[in-house]
């Protein structure tokens, strides 16, 4: 008796949507933006510490016990928490199986001209974003729990800043990854505009300003402290 074969089940929506190509470029270029305005809010809220301790040390209690009129126990703080992580996650799961399908599709590397046509950027995305997610859980446990700061109390956000940084190999560990970061932004930027279809060629220079204005700003803005530290300027 002849077997039948059965067709796989056809995905809809948005299963159908997560396993296009075009439908995890969407997922990154949309969960990047959200990074990136994430990134740039937080990077203006690094830079209240050169208002002092006292100001620096009140905007860090703020954000501990934003949302305790309504939620009790600021759980605002972990709803935030929880959809940076789901962002985060998507982002990541969706750039590496893309990354996954490009390298089957091509299994020989770029040679001779090909090589040079690539960018610095396209062609580092790859590292940098294995360097950034390990950075990410570094960073998190550095001043969220306290792992490499001496004496760390989260009452404390600025002394806690500056003995963290009074360490120069943590510096040397920051500022690289906040090199990395500004490349890929500056990459990223103009990538995700293409895929969500707002790019057009009249548009092309303005992104691209915009882009690369994002890409030096919180690069350097987040540079600016660890800098401020071992200058002495934050003390």
């Amino acid at each position: 008796m002849a077997s039948i074969e059965l067709a796989p089940p056809r995905l809809t929506g948005m299963r159908a949507l997560w396993h296009s190509t075009i439908g995890k470029k969407a997922v990154v270029a949309a969960t990047g933006l959200v990074m990136v305005l994430w990134l740039l809010v937080h990077m203006l809220g690094n830079l209240k510490i050169f208002f002092g301790p006292t100001e620096f040390d009140a905007y860090a209690h703020f954000l501990r016990r934003i949302g305790e009129p309504v939620l009790k126990n600021s759980w605002f703080l972990w709803i935030q928490r929880a959809v940076l992580l789901v962002v985060l996650v998507a982002h990541i799961v969706a750039s590496a199986q893309l990354s996954i399908r490009d390298l089957r599709a091509r299994p020989t590397k770029y040679t001779g001209k090909q090589r040079f046509e690539a960018t610095v950027t396209t062609r580092y995305m790859r590292t940098g974003g294995i360097v950034l997610g390990l950075f990410i859980v570094w960073h998190l446990l550095n001043l969220s729990v306290g792992v490499a700061v001496p004496h760390y109390a989260q009452a404390r956000a600025y002394e806690n800043v500056a003995q963290d940084f009074s360490l120069w190999w943590m510096n040397v560990i920051y500022i690289a990854a906040m090199l990395f970061l500004g490349l890929h932004i500056h990459h990223g930027f103009e990538s995700a505009t293409r895929t969500l279809g707002y790019h057009r060629p009249t548009r092309a220079r303005a992104i691209k300003i915009t882009g690369d204005v994002l890409a030096v700003a919180i690069a350097a803005g987040f540079i600016v402290v660890p800098v401020a530290v071992m200058t002495g300027v934050v003390s």
